[in-house]
């Protein structure tokens, strides 16, 4: 999530660090993220699809989050390869295709964010009702999980339409740029502070507090579960550590979510409460901390296939079905 969509400001650094190889070694990591992100996400996605075992509403969301990842390796990170590669960290192009490609690349970053962000909490719901309920009905039916995954999309396409409108190109003189211009497009009626704690509240805050209170109910079950001296059935301890195995799994696909987000919402917070004239604009250390933000919030899109192949057996026995077809 960025406010321009295309190079760097990191020509304020130059008479400090090598920025050639700086913008050398982003177009590595961009690189090994795309890679990653296209190859791991597809087959989380046909796993789930060519597995029976997997077809459950946790791994569906799951499946859910992998196609949204793929927004990104598709929109946004080959434009910004071409942007350090071939324009010198300008937008690679203009006219109406570079229109589009600037619309699509802001709007579907954040779609992918907003996609993402409402499958954590649903996938936090159905592991609450399943190990605090576990008799009762689970909270994504098979018949009505198509309805909340539709759902994901629904609020983010439309939370997020505006972006179509605002992402603009400018094809100055010191090159071609894909930018936010919320200023002139909004400012008069809706500053773009308030669309920015709108956005982090809706798709960061509120979603945090409930996963912290979610998983925390369900840590403190699964310990209170078995009293000591009290034995358990067969049955009830296959559950218990399905339970805490999809746990895992799910926890750590959160905290890599909040790990990869927090930094460019920062980022992004700081930026727009700045005047013009700020100091921060000049800031070195700023802008290395901004293209940080950036690598890490597109490193989440190959960090959650990993997570799943890492944690789940039923996902490493689907990769190895599908590497000998």
């Amino acid at each position: 999530m960025n406010t321009t969509a295309n190079g760097s400001n990191l020509w304020v650094c130059s008479s400090l660090i090598n920025v050639s190889a700086l913008k050398i070694g982003q177009t590595i990591g961009y690189s090994l993220i795309l890679g990653f992100s296209l190859f791991g996400n597809s087959i989380i996605g046909l796993t789930v699809y060519k597995t029976p075992k997997l077809r459950k509403p946790i791994n569906y969301l799951i499946a859910n989050m992998a196609i949204s990842d793929m927004l990104l390796p598709f929109f946004t990170i080959p434009l910004r390869l071409s942007a350090e590669i071939h324009s010198g960290g300008s937008w690679p192009t203009g006219g109406l295709l570079g229109q589009a490609l600037c619309k699509l690349a802001i709007y579907f970053t954040h779609v992918s964010f907003g996609v993402s962000s409402q499958s954590l909490v649903l996938i936090a719901l159905d592991r609450y009702v399943a190990v605090v309920f576990p008799l009762r009905s689970p909270f994504i039916s098979r018949k009505l999980f198509p309805f909340f995954i539709l759902a994901t999309w629904v609020v983010a396409l439309a939370f997020f339409a505006p972006y179509m409108i605002v992402a603009k190109v400018d094809e100055g003189t010191q090159g071609t740029v894909c930018y936010f211009d919320w200023y002139g497009t909004f400012e008069g009626s809706w500053p773009i502070e308030n669309h920015y704690i709108t956005v982090y509240t809706a798709f960061s805050f509120i979603p945090a507090v409930l996963l912290v209170i979610l998983y925390s109910i369900i840590l403190i079950k699964l310990k209170l579960q078995a009293p000591p001296g009290e034995e358990l059935t067969n049955a009830t301890k296959q559950r218990e550590r399905k339970n805490r195995n999809v746990l895992r799994m799910a926890i750590a696909i959160v905290l890599a979510f909040f790990f990869c987000t927090v930094p460019i919402t920062t980022t992004n917070l700081i930026m727009v409460r700045q005047p013009v004239d700020s100091s921060i604009w000049s800031s070195c250390g700023f802008w290395l901390f901004a293209e940080l933000a950036h690598l890490i919030f597109n490193a989440n899109c190959a960090i959650n296939p990993l997570i799943c192949l890492t944690f789940s057996n039923n996902y490493r026995q689907g990769l190895k079905r599908l590497l000998k077809c």
